[in-house]
Order: C-alpha cells, then sequence, then structure tokens
C-alpha cells in the first residue's frame, strides 16, 4: 500500500479541491480524506510507501489523446519506451499514439505491435487506427475489425482527408460503432510551405507560407458532416481564431464536436519563428498574436476541451535542414503540464482546476475512458506536483530534443507519476 499525505487533491470530475489524504491499496484508489482521518486502524509504518506532499497538488494522472511515438518504422526519432518515459516524466499515465507509423496503423498486426509494447512501459499507451488505408484518402479500413482488435478511436493524423464522401462514410461508421474520430485540418491546395504561417513573417522570409484558410475551411467542412452524420468528431491542434469560432458554431448548433490545442499554440505565434527557425515550425503552423488571444478565450470559455501535445520528436540533423526543408513539429509531453500552470494558471485565464480539466477528464471522456479522475474504487493513475517550484526545460527523457522551449524557466514541477498504483516517475 501507498500512502500519499498531506497533498491539495484536485480532481475536476468531482469537483473535490481540498488538503486530503489518498491511500493506495494495489492498483486502486482505496481511500481518500482528510489528513490521518484513514478508516483503518493503520499507522504509517504499515505502509510500503509513504510520499509527503505537502505543498503539492495531487490530481489524476494526466491524458494526451495526440502522440507520435514513431514506433513501428521510425525509431531513430523515438519509440514506445521513450516516447512512455517522456509522458510519465510529464505526468502521463495515458496516452493515444497515431496512426502515421510505417507500416501505417491500418491492419491488426501492427495495431496489436503498438498496443503490446506499450504494455511494457508502465503507463497506458492507447493507439488509434487510421480512418483510410494507408493514409490515402482513398478507401475507409476495417474500422469495425480494427476497434474489436482494440483501437481507441479513428485517424488520418497528419494528412488532411479530402474526400467529402469519405469523411461523412466515416463519420457515419463511427455513429454505428460509437467511436470518435480526430481530423487534421488543413487544406494542402491553400498551402504554399507548410509549417509556416502566410502572413508577416512568412512574407520578410520570402516565402509563401500556410494560411490560416487551410485549416478553416476544413474545419467548416468536418464540422458541419458532424452535425449532419451526429458523429464525434474532434478538431485536432486548433490554431486559428476563426477555427475556434466554428467550433463554438458547431457545438451550439447541437454538433458533438470537441478540440484540442496544443501549448506550443496558446503560448507562441508566429514571430517565434525569427527566434526558433524550425523549432517553432509546425503543422499547422504558429500563427497571429491575435489568433492566440482568441485560442486563450476559447481555453476559458470551453470551446477548446482538452490540451493535447501532438509530441512529434525529430532528429537533429532534421531540424537542422533549411527551414523550408525541415520537418514540422516538436516535442511537448515534458513540458505541457508546466506551460500550461506558466502561461495559463499564473496568468490568470484558467484555474488550476480548469487546466486539469482539459488534460484529464475531458480527454478521458472523449476516448470513452473510466479514468480522468481521482476518486475511491478507481485505478489509482495519479500525478503529483508542485505548482510553485520553477525549473529550467532540458535534459529531456525522450530521444529527441527538437523544442523552443528548451532553456525556458518554467513554473509547476512534476515529483511523482504514479500508474496502476506503481510510481513510475519521481522527479
Amino acid at each position: 500500500m501507498i500512502l500519499i499525505k498531506n497533498g491539495h487533491v484536485t480532481d475536476p470530475k468531482s469537483g473535490l479541491d481540498g488538503k486530503r489524504d489518498v491511500l493506495l491499496d494495489g492498483e486502486r484508489v482505496k481511500e481518500i480524506c482528510r489528513p490521518g482521518k484513514w478508516s483503518g486502524k493503520w499507522k504509517e509504518e504499515d505502509f510500503d510507501q509513504v510520499i509527503d506532499a505537502e505543498g503539492m497538488t495531487v490530481a489524476p494522472g494526466l491524458i494526451d489523446v495526440h502522440v507520435h511515438f514513431r514506433d513501428p518504422g521510425l525509431t531513430y526519432k523515438e519509440d514506445i519506451h521513450t516516447g512512455a518515459a517522456a509522458a510519465a516524466r510529464g505526468g502521463y499515465t495515458t496516452v493515444v499514439c497515431m496512426a502515421n507509423t510505417k507500416p501505417v496503423v491500418d491492419n491488426e498486426e501492427t495495431l496489436k505491435y503498438v498496443i503490446e509494447t506499450g504494455k511494457e512501459t508502465g503507463i497506458h499507451v492507447l493507439a488509434a487506427a487510421a480512418i483510410s488505408k494507408g493514409l490515402k484518402g482513398q478507401e475507409l479500413t476495417d474500422m469495425e475489425g480494427l476497434l474489436a482488435a482494440g483501437a481507441a478511436g479513428f485517424t488520418d493524423d497528419g494528412i488532411p482527408l479530402m474526400d467529402e464522401v469519405l469523411v461523412r462514410e466515416a463519420m457515419e461508421e463511427a455513429v454505428r460503432l460509437d467511436v470518435p474520430l480526430s481530423f487534421h485540418e488543413e487544406d494542402p491546395k491553400f498551402i504554399g510551405n507548410n509549417g509556416i504561417n502566410q502572413g508577416k513573417v512568412s512574407d520578410e522570409l520570402g516565402i509563401v507560407g500556410s494560411p490560416a484558410l487551410a485549416e478553416e475551411s476544413l474545419v467548416a467542412r468536418d464540422c458541419m458532416i458532424a452535425l449532419s452524420t451526429g458523429a464525434s468528431v474532434n478538431i485536432q491542434h486548433i490554431s486559428s481564431g476563426i477555427s475556434v469560432k466554428m467550433v463554438a458554431l458547431a457545438k451550439e448548433l447541437g454538433a458533438d464536436v470537441t478540440a484540442e490545442v496544443t501549448p506550443h499554440h496558446f503560448t507562441l505565434d508566429e514571430e517565434a519563428v525569427l527566434t526558433y527557425g524550425s523549432l517553432a515550425k509546425m503543422n499547422p503552423p504558429l500563427r497571429t498574436k491575435k489568433d492566440r488571444e482568441m485560442i486563450i478565450q476559447g481555453l476559458k470559455d470551453g470551446t477548446i476541451d482538452m490540451i493535447a501535445t501532438d509530441h512529434a520528436p525529430h532528429s537533429k540533423e532534421e531540424k537542422a535542414k533549411p527551414l523550408t526543408e525541415a520537418p514540422s513539429g516538436i516535442i511537448g509531453l515534458e513540458t505541457a503540464l508546466a506551460l500550461g500552470i506558466t502561461e495559463l494558471v499564473e496568468k490568470g485565464h484558467l484555474t488550476m482546476k480548469q487546466l486539469l480539466e482539459k488534460m484529464t477528464v475531458n480527454p478521458a471522456k472523449l476516448y470513452r475512458l473510466d479514468s480522468g479522475c481521482l476518486e475511491e474504487g478507481k485505478e489509482a493513475d495519479i500525478v503529483i506536483f508542485d505548482p510553485k517550484e520553477k525549473w529550467t526545460a532540458g535534459d529531456y527523457l525522450s530521444k529527441a530534443e527538437n523544442s523552443p522551449f528548451t532553456g525556458w524557466e518554467l513554473t509547476g514541477k512534476v515529483k511523482y507519476t504514479i500508474c496502476s498504483g506503481k510510481v513510475v516517475y519521481k522527479g
């Protein structure tokens, strides 16, 4: 048994927000009570481990609905074990891997490889399967078979689906199977150079860039198809203020649409490219200051439901290429919680409870998970962090180091991550 004593327990689902002791028995939460008021007649020496969480926040383990562990096929960037280690360091107990591996997760064999390897890591590694075979956007995968084999959901993330009829068919099938779909919204027909917003900075750099319209047009399309079909649809890594407004309208009309945003999109804008170069290149790109402000407003008013990292590791050599040739994406698992605290909580945009809701309860709701909460009888997936401790980002457990936040002083440091009752990270 493990005793976590004197911590400030914040559980957004139940509303609990106060000083408590948490007792763990095996994989489950046995009891949550006021300090020292356990129902049993235990003494501290009766526990296998005692964690004094005085001054720390004790919360449900974080859930990331959008990671790339590059396994199978691109393991020089990351693999399932190193990705999971980075996740645990960041306070995550559950992650959902995207399907754009090599081979693509469009078949049961590859899906089962990801799931079975994930079981070796100590955290819950879930896998989304592809919507279309080979991510080609031409033919649906066997969604029913893949769901039965363990797929958490479906996405062609990394590549937009351009066939509207196929999108509708996928949504209709998802309704039948009661499973969520996630969409990468960027119409390539509008894009000159991906990864950099089309605007002031791209003009200064002499490149065409990627306009917000590329995202907005597909967000509008898929919100309306979701409204028509009743499908559960998640808009991935939203970057445009107009897209936020589109999601709000879809929700108002009754569509089952959610949206996720990355820490880099609520922290940085297009100007970051001039400072960080390819480390600030991602799809969709960092957009204007106004877009960032509208994203923060979307987080505040609930339009944006989740914070997801889009953890996208690349090698140093790849990111060292010229800006127009370097791949898009950055790592994010080890800095996400701290960026949320630093940029959203410390600046008064969200309360700690609201931040955690977008990193626990709402992600669990999207994927129909019996987690994302800290309650008696539930699985003991827990993060313990010091919400005031300052630290410098870097020295990552990920194989990759492609982050513009390296060297930043951040507030909020993970001290313990506990998954299924076992300590999987101690900081």
